[in-house]
This record gives C-alpha cells, structure tokens and sequence, in this order.
C-alpha cells in the first residue's frame, strides 16, 4: 500500500474565506472586456444586451473561477439548491393513443444486467410513444451472463408503471387473447441499430407493424438516440426517474438499510465498486495477480466476441480505462477529505480476489458496510436473483450523500443522472487517468502533496451542476432537457444569487 496516510482532519465545506471569496470576483479587466465585447455584438447584430445575457457570461465566468479556486464542500454542492428536476408534460403534449386506436402492440425484449434494461425499458416507453403504438409490458433478459429469471414484475411495481405513464403511453400487461387468436401470423421480430434516430422507427418499423399488428424488437439497449426533441427527453425522465419504481419487497428492504445507515451516522458515502471478475475482464486490465489473474481473466473475456482477445493492460490503465482497485478508491476518498471514521456502503457483487483485495479498503474506512453486513437474513430471498440484489444495491446508493461511480458502467449512468435530477447530489466520477499517474508516484511525494494533486484532478468530476456538458454526454447520466434552474423572482434577489 505504500507509505500510510495522514490522519485525515474532517473536511469543511463552508464558505470560502475573505480572500478566496475577492478572487471569484470579476476583475475590472474582465467586466471592461465582457463589456466591450457585447457592445460590439448590439452595434452589429441589432440585439440588445439584456440582464439575461450579462447574467449569463458572469455566470460562466465565476463558474470558471469557482471551479479553480474554490474549495469544495465534499459532502454536498452549494449551489443545489438552484436547481431541481423538471419532467412534467406541457400543454402541448397530446395524450395517449388508446389501445383500440393504436397503429399495434409493441413488444420488447430487454438486454444486460438491471440498469442496461433500464435504460432498454426508457427508451422503449419513448418508441412506443413515436409508433402511436400500444406497448406490452417489457420482457427482462433471462439469458445473458447474470442468468436472473426476474421478470418485471419481480423488480418493478408493474401498476404503477402503467397507470404513472397512462397519459403519455398505453401500456398493457400482455396482447389480449382475442386479439392474438385473430393473428394471421405470430409478432414479427427485428432488431434496430444502436441509437437509431426516430425518423428508423417511422420509416422501417412503423410499417410493419400496422401490417403485423404486434412486432418485437429484441436485444434493446441503447436503440434509440440522445437527440430528441425536449418532450421525449422529458418523457424519458418520467419513465426513468417516476415510472420505474421498485416493487414493494424490495423498496421496503433497501429503505430499512438506508434508515440503518443513518442511524449510526448522520450521511455516508456509497461505492459502486465494480470491481468483479466479469468487469475486469471486459476492461482488458491487469492488477498484479501473475499468471493466474491473466488465464482466468482472460477465459472470461471470451464470451465477448466483439472485443480483442489481445490488449496492452499498462495501455489501458494509462489511458484511464481501468476501474480503481478498492485500495485506490480509499486513497482518492482520503485525499479529497473523507476521514477514517466515515461511514462507507460498498455496492457490489463478488470482489475479485475476495477479502484479501478489500482489506485494504476496511482499513482506511473501518465503519464499512454491504448489503449482506446489514440485511442479514432478510437477504435470503433475493440471492438467487442477481438484479434484485442489483435493486437493492441502487435504492442504498440512491440514498447516500454521496456516490462514488468506479467505472462509467450503466448502474453509474443512471444512478447520476438520477442524482443530477434530484438536485446535483454529490456524484464523484474517479478521473481514472490522472489518477492512475498519482498513483504510481504514491510514494515519491508526502501526503499533502498527494492530496492537494487528488482534489485538482478531480475537479469537474465531483458533480456540481456545471460538470454537465449538454449534448456531450449520454442523456441517462446528463438528462440536461429535465434540469431547470431557479429563476430569481426580482432583480435584488438575482443580485444576491450573483454574489453567492
């Protein structure tokens, strides 16, 4: 491990003291530049500079500067409050074709673990709402390599899926016998491109389905693309962030761990560590363990047979495409302020390597806690059912102050921008690259040095409300069309907001 770190004092995140506070303000510089640069902009284009457009360029400029001077509150962002998640339909939103009315029945078939059918099940809703078809209950993938025969009911409360998107979308629970008897032939099934545009769906889908009555697209995931206009992408937030709730069991259940948390201390830190055989052999890397890590790695690489069985591990890992060990994730949490005596909830399945490679973590963090530390027996029923344990997993983390993405997995897109929706929760995405540098000259530097070189790598990944890059990023973990930002009901009250 290295040389052992510095206690770490518990860090503060209140306001910034005098003199960091005069140098976020905009130097005389600045503003004559700013000003200059939009009287040219109304002596030629006509427009006049409003408050709005001044507001604007002041407020990326001090984002700017808060980002680079500012300390950070590494429990929560201080300007959450400025924001919340906006979703709801617009007058103009007509409403739901009913089924008797509907161009047919849409059936999907799901791919991947829980979060990746998520996503599937999202987007599927918006599909059905482009077709004007009737969408059958989605169907959950038994078959991939988590093997969980859930079906959606058993993870999702189906009611209230259907009656929450009732105005958007007509969803039924199956085809109607009657209308299935009445079928010349049995659904036809094709599969759409990877973030096919909607103008596929009518062009190459919409027809076939008025013909068939009921078409099924199989191995959805990612079938449907990040640019669509603001309702859609509204409607996909009332699906992902609304409609989507878990069935009662196991809400109930991730509820009481999240209230046992908070009953040994006031917040805690959640880990998706992802730091399973199955992700380490995806991501091509080599964490030290000789020949034998390589010959069992590599057998599980080869049930994917679009990647290279063939990479540079040292390659991967200095571009940054290598999840941290538990170790590194509890040097970066140490280094940004976290003390020892944090509370740490570990979301995961089976560690590669076991205690032996979670030790180190335990000793940074003592009070370390899983789903099976907490539940205890309650944990039974759901063992054999690796999406559900995944459910759970997502409602503890879903609840903590603050949520650390070891990867840029799918259960990490959606938990962030569930966060981001709810008003920028404090979401730390490891910039893996940079750190992967400080980690190999650990021992070359003392540990102020050591954090001070931790909190400046990771500054634009902590996920304050300017981390987002609208149109950059995929829409689940930045769903920027449903995030709205208070407006200040007069001038003095915008002012005081300005000097924040």
């Amino acid at each position: 491990m290295g040389r052992k770190p510095d206690p770490a004092k518990p860090h503060s995140g209140g306001a910034a003291s005098p003199r960091a506070a005069r140098r976020t303000q905009p130097s005389p510089v600045f503003l004559g530049t700013a000003l200059f640069v939009l009287g040219f902009v109304s002596l030629f284009t006509g427009h006049i500079v409003t408050d709005a457009d001044w507001s604007r360029i002041r407020s990326r400029w001090r984002s700017k500067q808060i980002r680079n001077n500012e300390p950070i509150n590494i429990w929560k962002s201080r300007y959450s409050n400025l924001y919340y998640g906006c979703s709801r339909r617009s007058t103009n939103f007509r409403s739901a074709v009913p089924e008797n009315r509907s161009t047919g029945y849409l059936l999907i078939a799901t791919s991947g673990g829980l979060n990746q059918q998520r996503i599937g099940i999202t987007d599927a809703v918006v599909v059905a709402r482009i077709l004007n078809a009737t969408l059958v209950v989605p169907e959950l993938d038994h078959r991939s390599f988590w093997k969980d025969d859930s079906d959606f009911s058993d993870i999702f409360d189906v009611d209230w899926f259907i009656s929450y998107l009732s105005k958007d979308v007509t969803i039924v629970k199956r085809i109607p016998y009657e209308v299935m008897m009445s079928m010349d032939k049995l659904p036809w099934t094709m599969r759409a491109p990877r973030k096919s545009m909607p103008d596929f769906y009518v062009d190459e889908v919409l027809p076939i389905l008025m013909r068939r009555r009921a078409l099924q697209l199989t191995k959805f995931d990612y079938r449907l693309t990040n640019e669509l206009d603001e309702e859609l992408q509204k409607l996909r937030c009332r699906v992902n962030f609304h409609a989507l709730r878990f069935a009662n069991s196991i809400q109930t259940l991730g509820e009481k761990l999240v209230h046992k948390l908070r009953a040994m201390g006031p917040r805690y830190v959640a880990v998706h560590l992802r730091f399973e055989p199955d992700m380490l052999a995806f991501s091509g890397c080599y964490y030290g363990g000789g020949e034998k890590e390589r010959r069992e790695l590599g057998e599980i690489r080869k049930r994917w047979d679009t990647l290279p069985q063939e990479l540079s591990a040292e390659d991967e890992r200095n571009r940054g495409k290598c999840p941290l060990t538990p170790q590194e994730i509890g040097l970066m949490l140490r280094a940004l302020g976290f003390s020892n005596d944090t509370y740490l909830y570990v979301a995961s399945g089976e560690i590669y390597g076991g205690e032996e490679t979670l030790q180190p973590l335990r000793d940074l963090f003592p009070n370390f806690y899983t789903k099976e530390l907490l539940a205890g027996d309650d944990l039974k029923p759901f063992l054999p059912f690796s999406s559900q344990l995944a459910a759970i997993d997502f409602i503890v983390c879903d609840g903590s102050d603050v949520f650390v993405a070891n990867n840029n997995g799918n259960m990490a897109k959606v938990l962030a921008g569930r966060r981001h929706y709810l008003g920028h929760k404090r979401t730390i995405r490891p910039n893996a690259k940079k750190l992967n540098s400080l980690f190999q000259r650990r021992n070359q530097m003392g540990w102020e040095i050591f954090s001070r070189k931790v909190k400046k790598a990771q500054r634009g990944l902590m996920g304050e409300p300017d981390d987002t890059r609208p149109g950059r990023d995929d829409f689940h973990e930045f769903p920027s069309s449903c995030i709205c930002q208070r407006i200040p009901v007069n001038r003095s009250v915008r002012a005081q907001a300005g000097n924040l």
